[in-house]
């Protein structure tokens, strides 16, 4: 095979209908979104205490609550952080935390009395599941992805889901740089070797890195972090991203995916699971890679054509791989990653120079911690405030909090159908009160709109609640004071 080439250096009825709202969170990129650090967290459902932004610290601001609403259950499955849970239960809401995902069945019979579930990437809310939970307002994904939630009927039953997009980013831009060591040394073959009993010292085909051309496929958060770190130790970056982006350092952006194989020594996939992203590196791809090239994968399993990547590595034209991401993956630990979950899982095993990982790229200690605490406190504004920054399904509306100097107004949140005269009907029936503000906005089928009105008795709320319900348009209706 031809070695890498050196190279020149050069991103109650009652209580559940209350009790659906909205989501938070600001972001750099079309997709992905996540909160702003210096939203200060404001009021929950049992502490008393005031909170504070930069420049405001002399307002008291109004703890919001949802009205008539029962104690807000949450449940959480796959060992969601420690973090995540502290911060839920400070909130008087009542935690379930499970260690483990839950088949279909029970997963339906636990989902039917919760208003929050927290979920990782093994849960999946398909649309059979999510139509049980009739109390459901909002999912947290404690993770990057969110193609385990069913998101288009999630938001038509006025649910929101938030996500964790940003907050393992490092963590996998490390393994990376791990990974590409491990295989530029094939390491992990020596060490295998070792603990069978082979001494086997060997230079060839092992290679430093510094020097070398590293393509990375998907410039966002992970790809760009991953840049900095490649640079500092001697190698040269490209990358191919479907928008044009401002390269940190000297990496540089390439005009296709054609031009980055022929290039790089090292392909490092960093892109979602989209139809334009499966089968993104198939056959004709690897056959447009360097001879003696590596692959990484820690993106989405769909995106690699595993049964084409191993006829190139058996052949000898990639030199190694590295997987952390697989189009089948078990629902728990165990001996499950066999021929019963992929067909190819035994060809794939029995290959040399190749790193495979549980789907373990985002799973360190900081990260998450970091994601605990993000997903949290998105849900928590979600049900205490309705605010909308964030959410993956929805249309992404907020207003300033109420203060303690308005103590007869409340918050209406209205989320409907996109047709026209909504508007018109729903001031219509908020027209014997003041609406102090208004934001409204839609995407696709589904619109949000959040008001807060003044000179409210509380006698009037359950009637101006029905009366919001009774609208054609209704989706999901809540009334926070």
């Amino acid at each position: 095979m031809t070695p890498p080439k050196d190279i020149d250096s050069r991103v109650t009825e009652l209580a559940r209908s209350v009790s659906n709202s909205l989501n938070l969170s600001t972001s750099p990129t079309l997709n992905f979104h996540s909160p702003p650090t210096s939203f200060k967290q404001r009021g929950s459902f049992t502490d008393g205490g005031s909170g504070s932004t930069p420049g405001l610290s002399s307002i008291s601001w109004k703890q919001l609550k949802p009205f008539d609403s029962k104690d807000i259950k949450v449940l959480l499955l796959e060992n969601v952080n420690q973090t995540g849970v502290d911060i839920l239960k400070a909130k008087g809401y009542q935690v379930e935390a499970l260690k483990s995902s839950l088949p279909e069945d029970q997963l339906i019979e636990r989902i039917k009395d919760v208003q929050v579930i927290g979920i990782r990437s093994k849960t999946k809310l398909t649309e059979r599941v999510l139509s049980h939970a009739k109390n459901l307002i909002v999912i947290g994904c404690f993770c990057i992805g969110t193609n385990q939630v069913d998101l288009q009927y999630a938001a038509q039953q006025g649910i929101a889901v938030f996500n964790s997009p940003f907050s393992n980013s490092r963590s996998v831009a490390e393994l990376v740089i791990a990974e590409i060591i491990a295989l530029a040394r094939q390491l992990t073959d020596r060490s295998m070797e070792l603990h069978s009993g082979t001494w086997n010292k060997v230079s060839k085909g092992c290679w430093e890195i510094r020097g070398k051309t590293l393509g990375i496929v998907g410039y966002g958060h992970i790809g760009s972090q991953l840049s900095v770190l490649a640079e500092s130790m001697g190698m040269s970056v490209i990358y191919y991203d479907v928008i044009n982006l401002m390269g940190l350092g000297t990496a540089r952006q390439v005009a296709s995916l054609d031009e980055l194989l022929d290039q790089a020594d090292f392909v490092t996939l960093h892109v979602p699971e989209t139809q334009d992203t499966k089968n993104l590196i198939g056959k004709t791809q690897l056959e447009k890679m360097k001879d003696g090239s590596y692959l990484l994968n820690n993106a989405r399993g769909s995106v690699v054509d595993i049964p084409a990547l191993i006829e190139a590595m058996r052949s000898g034209k990639i030199a190694g791989a590295a997987l952390d991401v697989y189009p089948n993956e078990p629902a728990g630990n165990g001996d499950y990653f066999n021929n019963d979950l992929n067909t190819w899982a035994r060809d794939l095993r029995s290959l040399k120079n190749l790193i495979l990982t549980p789907h373990i790229g985002g799973s360190t200690e900081e990260a998450q911690s970091a994601i605990g605490v993000e997903v949290s406190e998105a849900l928590v504004r979600y049900v205490n405030e309705g605010a909308s920054l964030g959410a993956v399904n929805m249309p992404e509306v907020t207003l300033r909090s109420l203060t303690l100097e308005e103590p007869d107004s409340l918050r209406v949140i209205y989320i409907h159908k996109n047709v026209p005269g909504v508007l018109r009907q729903v001031n219509a029936v908020l027209a014997h009160h003041n609406v102090e503000k208004q934001n409204t906005d839609s995407r696709g089928e589904v619109a949000y709109l959040m008001a807060d009105i003044s000179d409210v008795r509380e006698e009037e709320i359950k009637d101006l609640w029905q009366s919001l319900e009774e609208l054609s348009s209704r989706i999901r209706t809540r009334v926070l004071y």
